[in-house]
């Protein structure tokens, strides 16, 4: 699915919801099941001062995250997108899926603060390139834009 197609079908799924959660539960479902060779897609939100495990599709995850800490942690902390050719070769990788091989991650960024980041994952290494990342901030941006954020939600635990 090219992302002009993506951001179509999610202005759909958008469209009159603004409740957070349930947002990206059908973001991550609709990457998912229309970007090929994943094995992993889905949100982790700020939540105090780490990420927690959010919406996703995929294998179990780690549930906590802590900024600057994996690819994860990193995008957060650098408030930019990060995109990683080979999991193995990155420092910091944490292992959820150790099939994973690649991985892209875009902040997830409201009005200018950290929501969380919406991270893809896949099998095989070198899966993403520039244009994923440009689509997927695309998307994500309009996912934020959409989306109410319930300050006190964010900063409980």
């Amino acid at each position: 699915m090219p992302y002009a197609d993506l951001q179509r079908s999610l202005a759909g799924l958008l469209d009159g919801e603004p409740d957070l959660i349930a947002n990206c539960a059908n973001f991550s479902a609709l990457v998912y099941h229309n970007l090929p060779d994943l094995n992993w897609a889905g949100c982790y939100l700020l939540r105090a001062d780490e990420l927690v495990l959010g919406p996703f599709q995929g294998q179990p995850a780690c549930v906590r995250i802590a900024m600057g800490r994996g690819v994860c942690g990193t995008a957060a902390a650098r408030r930019a997108s990060v995109l990683v050719p080979d999991v193995h070769a990155f420092a910091d990788h944490i292992v959820c899926d150790p099939l994973s091989r690649s991985e892209l991650v875009v902040p997830m960024l409201k009005d200018g603060a950290l929501v969380g980041v919406f991270d893809l994952d896949s099998p095989l290494p070198d899966r993403f390139r520039p244009a994923d990342q440009a689509g997927m901030e695309a998307a994500v941006a309009m996912l934020m834009r959409a989306s109410r954020i319930d300050a006190a939600a964010m900063a409980s635990s």
